[in-house]
């Protein structure tokens, strides 16, 4: 009884299944990353396909994809197929075939081979989407203090980040392999990039947050002017998580908002620096003499004593602190007229005279002053030893003042002649000429 029921089993599973059927990605939002894929029409009152095997796509069938998807077509857990071509896809060599794909002789093989298993079919297909939209929004946030050294106080500061960010997924089947959970896969579940990163690799973006932090304190930025270098911040945090997010797993960051809570006792520590930095100006130190003597003045006349008892206590307020405000008051206005004679003096004094005759050009006209030839136009060449780094500064120094970037070695690392082959030995100085060839070494030998 047993076989006859699974034989009737196969030959009605598998005329159920011989339909083909149309598939479409389910619900997706602006932080899904992988939905599954349904049946379209499953409850149609005109569908006549009702009794077929969940997890089964008839060779022929068709699948919708649409802009910002990509379709991955699973089969027995292997990726067989995949399109990110917008439009239909046709099922094409699955291992469940159709009598309606005119696989006649194949779909009664396959009918009849479900008799081993009990009556049903072996094979298990499944169609899941990826979103490769930006992925926006995601939240991130240190649970402790991070340390942060403010060049403008010197001082290391303990602030707290959170804020969003957003990610693009640059390889779709690496990412696919290396993240999205096989649960999520077997059981047909959507997966939330957001919650999956909250899980996994909350910490990692966290711990590229920090070297980040530490760039742009080393190009002098203080603290209270983090958010507004968000991007170098997102370069740096990109270039952390390069090997392990897009060469491991296939993802990319994108973007990054942030903002930054100082404790209070950072707080307190900066508002009393800036108070330390105040009194280093002798224009605001005189400031708040002035400001001492009125209001002193103002409460001595207030004195429910009477004016004769207001006139003593100015009086007395003169004799006894009136020789330190007056010492204060003049050292303040001494440093004031120094800083503003040092500002008068013309800056021409401090630079280089110019060379006397001007500068001559490759084109033969001699003592050109301006910055271009005034014969051909061509600029003035830059003085010897400066170099331009790839952000486009003009630098003097070992590093880039802009960026920061190391000077390129003006030696290069290898030499191979371009008409010969002949490779020189880099410890020795460099020959102006090929001593195989005789052909001479410029920048189109150099590897």
């Amino acid at each position: 009884m047993g076989i006859i029921k699974a034989v009737a089993g196969a030959v009605g599973g598998g005329l159920a299944d011989t339909w083909l059927e149309v598939i479409e990605p389910s619900d997706m939002s602006a932080t899904t990353v992988m939905c599954p894929g349904v049946l379209k029409s499953r409850n149609d009152k005109r569908n006549s396909n009702t009794k077929g095997t969940d997890y089964t796509i008839s060779n022929g069938s068709v699948i919708h994809v649409y802009d910002g998807q990509m379709m991955l077509l699973i089969d027995g857990g292997a990726v067989v197929d995949y399109s990110a071509e917008p439009g239909y896809f046709e099922v094409k060599n699955s291992s469940l075939p159709s009598l309606f794909n005119g696989q006649f002789g194949d779909s009664i093989k396959e009918t009849f081979n479900r008799v081993r298993f009990g009556g049903v079919t072996p094979t298990s297909q499944r169609v899941v989407y990826l979103n490769l939209r930006p992925l926006e929004g995601i939240k991130f946030g240190t649970s402790e203090p991070v340390s942060y050294y403010d060049p403008n106080y010197d001082i290391d500061v303990n602030v707290r980040a959170f804020g969003k960010f957003s990610v693009d997924i640059v390889d779709p089947l690496k990412f696919y392999k290396t993240i999205i959970p096989t649960s999520d896969v077997t059981n047909m579940r959507p997966v939330d990039m957001e919650k999956l990163i909250s899980q996994r690799y909350d910490q990692e973006v966290i711990t590229a947050l920090a070297p980040a932090l530490s760039q742009l304190s080393m190009q002098g930025v203080r603290i209270s002017q983090v958010v507004g270098h968000t991007k170098e911040l997102c370069d740096a945090m990109k270039e952390s998580l390069k090997e392990t997010w897009v060469e491991e797993r296939g993802i990319q960051l994108r973007q990054v908002g942030i903002t930054i809570n100082l404790d209070p006792e950072t707080k307190e520590l900066l508002k009393q620096r800036s108070q330390v930095a105040m009194f280093n100006r002798p224009d605001l130190r005189e400031t708040m003499v002035q400001q001492n003597i009125s209001q002193g003045i103002k409460d001595a006349g207030s004195n429910s004593g009477g004016a004769a008892n207001a006139m003593y206590g100015i009086g007395m307020m003169m004799n006894t602190g009136g020789a330190y405000m007056n010492t204060a008051s003049n050292n303040n206005m001494q440093q004031m007229q120094m800083m503003q004679q040092q500002m008068q003096q013309p800056q021409q004094q401090a630079a280089p005279a110019p060379a006397a005759g001007g500068w001559d050009c490759a084109c033969g006209k001699k003592g050109n002053t301006g910055k271009f030839c005034a014969e051909c136009g061509k600029p003035k060449p830059a003085p010897a030893g400066t170099w331009k780094c790839s952000c486009g500064h003009e630098n003097t120094g070992k590093f880039c003042a802009e960026c920061g970037a190391k000077r390129p070695d003006d030696k290069p690392k290898k030499i191979k002649c371009d008409k010969c082959g002949y490779e020189p030995d880099m410890s020795k100085p460099i020959p102006k000429f090929c001593p195989e060839c005789g052909d001479p070494i410029n920048e189109s030998d150099f590897v």
